[in-house]
C-alpha cells in the first residue's frame, strides 16, 4: 500500500515501487508541499505495459469484473472527504466543488459495473437472405486489449474513473499516466481498487513525462488502444503517431451559450455565472463565450455582473470559496496576456482581473472574434458576452471554431431551442441548461477539433471491445 496520503507509490504489476528519483506536488493556492510520487520514465512505461499483458492471459469474468467495480463505489462512498480533500490539495479545486467531483466517482463505477454486468452483442438475422437461410449468426464483444490511459489535471479523480472503470468493465488491463501535477488522486483509486480485490497487472500507474511514458504506451504493439483527455495539438499528434491503434480522444472547446430574447433572464444570469468560473474556468466545457440577443443585453449584464463579482475568490480548502486559482503560474500569466490581447484589440474588461497571485472572475464585452479568448480554449476564469441580431448570427458566431464539444441555448421557445440543436456543430447541445452540465452516464464527445470518442461508460465500454462474429450452420 502507499505509505501515507501524501507520499505515495507508483502501481506497477500489484506492487507500490519507487524509481529513486521524486515528483513533487504543490497547491496551486499556497505553493505548499502537498504530496510527492515517485518519477517513471520509460523502463517503469515498459514494465507496466509487460504486466498488463501478462494480466490479459488470465481474463476476469463479467461478474467479477462487476463486483470489483461495485467494491469500489463502495469505498469510494466510505472515504468521500478524504479524496475530496486530495483533490482540493493538489488540484487547488474549491472543496465544494471537489466533494461534487467525488461524488461524480461514485456514480461513474456505478455505471461501469452495470455495463459489465450486461456487456454483450447481437443476433444478426441471417435469414432475411436467401444466403442466409438455415444458420444463426450472433457477435460476441471482446476485450481490445491493453488500454493505454492519459488522465489531465483538472478532474484528477473522476476522469481518471471514466477512463479505469469502462476498462475494467470491458475486460481490458490498463497503463494510466495521470497529470504530474495531479497524480496522487489517481494513486489513491488505485489503491481501491487494488482494496476492491483487483488482481495483479490490471492497473498500472506510472507518472512522469509524457515524452518517456508516452512514447512507450505509442510504441507497444500490445497497447492496442490509447484513451485521452488533454490538449488538442498533443491528443491529435498521438492519433497521427499511432495511426494502427485506437486512439480515442476527449480533447478542448470554446464553449458558447445563446441567451434569447425570450429567454428567462433570471435563470440564464445564475446558471452561467456559476459555470463560466466554476474551478476557474478549468473545464473544457466550462462556459467562454456568451451571445446574447441585442434587445434583452442590458437586462441580461444586469443580472449577470452581479452574481459574478459575488463569487467569492480564495482559498479552495475554505467551504465559502467558488474560485480558486488555476493551475499554476504560467497558465496564470498565459490567461492574463489573453485578456490584455482581447482588451488591446477594443474588448471592454466589465469585472474581474488580476488579484495578487488569482485571476477574480472576469467577464470581457465587445470581444473580436479573432481574439484568442474567443476562438481559443482560454482554460480560465473569464467569459466574454457579446450582443448579436439574431438567432442565426448566434449560431454562425457559436460555430466559428475549430472546436465542437458542446454548447447551449437559452430560450422559451421550443422552435428556437429546436433551430438550435440543429444547427450548432457540437457534440452535445444543452437547452435552459449551461453546456457545462455532464452527467456521467450521458454520451459526452466532440466533433471537429473536440475529439472523436463518446465516454460515458455505456459508450466507452463499446469501445474498448472488438466486436467477433460468430456463425452457426443449422
Amino acid at each position: 500500500m502507499a505509505t501515507t496520503t501524501s507520499e505515495r507509490r507508483l502501481l506497477i504489476d500489484g506492487e507500490w515501487v519507487e524509481t529513486g528519483a521524486w515528483i513533487e506536488v504543490r497547491s496551486p493556492y499556497s505553493g505548499e508541499l502537498v504530496g510527492r510520487v515517485p518519477r517513471a520514465g520509460a523502463a517503469e512505461a515498459r514494465r507496466a505495459v509487460d504486466a498488463a499483458a501478462r494480466a490479459l492471459e488470465t481474463p476476469l469474468p463479467a461478474h467479477e469484473r462487476a463486483a470489483i467495480l461495485d467494491r469500489v463505489a463502495a469505498l469510494l462512498r466510505e472515504r468521500h472527504e478524504e479524496v475530496a480533500r486530495t483533490i482540493c490539495a493538489e488540484a487547488g479545486k474549491p472543496i465544494r466543488t471537489a466533494r461534487v467531483e467525488a461524488s461524480r466517482a461514485v456514480s461513474t463505477y456505478t455505471f461501469a459495473a452495470v455495463e459489465a454486468r450486461k456487456l454483450a452483442g447481437e443476433v444478426i438475422p441471417m435469414d432475411a437472405a436467401e444466403a442466409g437461410a438455415g444458420k444463426l449468426a450472433l457477435t460476441l464483444r471482446r476485450p481490445i486489449g491493453v488500454v493505454g490511459a492519459i488522465s489531465p489535471f483538472n478532474f484528477p479523480c473522476n476522469l481518471v474513473a471514466h477512463k479505469l472503470a469502462p476498462a475494467l468493465a470491458a475486460g481490458c488491463p490498463v497503463v494510466l499516466k495521470p497529470a504530474s501535477q495531479t497524480p496522487l488522486s489517481a494513486l489513491l483509486l488505485a489503491e481501491l481498487e487494488q482494496e476492491a480485490g483487483l488482481p495483479q497487472g490490471w492497473l498500472n500507474v506510472v507518472a512522469g513525462p509524457a515524452s518517456e511514458i508516452g512514447e512507450v504506451l505509442v510504441a507497444d504493439e500490445r497497447v492496442r488502444l490509447i484513451t485521452f483527455t488533454g490538449s488538442s495539438d498533443v491528443g491529435w499528434g498521438l492519433q497521427e503517431r499511432a495511426p494502427r491503434k485506437r486512439v480515442k480522444l476527449e480533447l478542448g472547446n470554446s464553449t458558447p451559450a445563446i441567451v434569447a430574447a425570450d429567454a428567462d433572464l433570471e435563470a440564464a444570469a445564475s446558471k452561467l455565472a456559476a459555470n463560466a468560473f466554476s474551478f476557474a474556468g478549468q473545464s473544457c466545457i466550462s462556459v467562454q463565450r456568451i451571445y446574447v440577443e441585442r434587445p434583452v443585453l442590458d437586462a441580461f449584464l444586469g443580472r449577470f455582473l452581479p452574481k459574478v463579482e459575488a463569487l467569492v475568490v480564495g482559498d479552495p480548502s475554505d467551504e465559502a470559496t467558488d474560485v480558486g486559482p488555476v493551475i499554476d503560474t504560467d497558465a496564470r500569466d498565459r490567461i492574463l496576456a489573453w485578456i490584455e490581447e482581447a482588451r488591446a484589440a477594443g474588448a471592454r474588461l466589465l469585472t474581474g482581473g488580476r488579484d495578487g497571485e488569482l485571476i477574480r472572475p472576469t467577464v470581457l464585452a465587445d470581444v473580436p472574434d479573432t481574439a484568442k479568448v474567443s476562438c481559443e480554449e482560454v482554460f480560465g476564469p473569464v467569459a466574454i458576452v457579446n450582443p448579436v441580431d439574431s438567432l442565426a448570427e448566434a449560431i454562425e458566431r457559436a460555430n466559428g471554431t475549430s472546436y465542437g464539444l458542446q454548447a447551449g441555448v437559452f430560450t422559451s421557445s421550443i422552435a428556437t431551442a429546436l433551430a438550435a440543436a440543429e444547427g450548432l456543430e457540437f457534440g452535445g447541445v444543452t437547452v435552459n441548461e449551461a453546456p457545462t452540465f455532464r452527467s456521467d452516464q450521458m454520451p459526452y464527445g466532440g466533433v471537429k477539433g473536440s475529439g472523436n470518442t463518446k465516454e460515458g461508460p455505456a459508450f466507452a465500454v463499446r469501445e474498448m471491445t472488438e466486436e467477433r462474429l460468430v456463425i452457426v450452420q443449422r
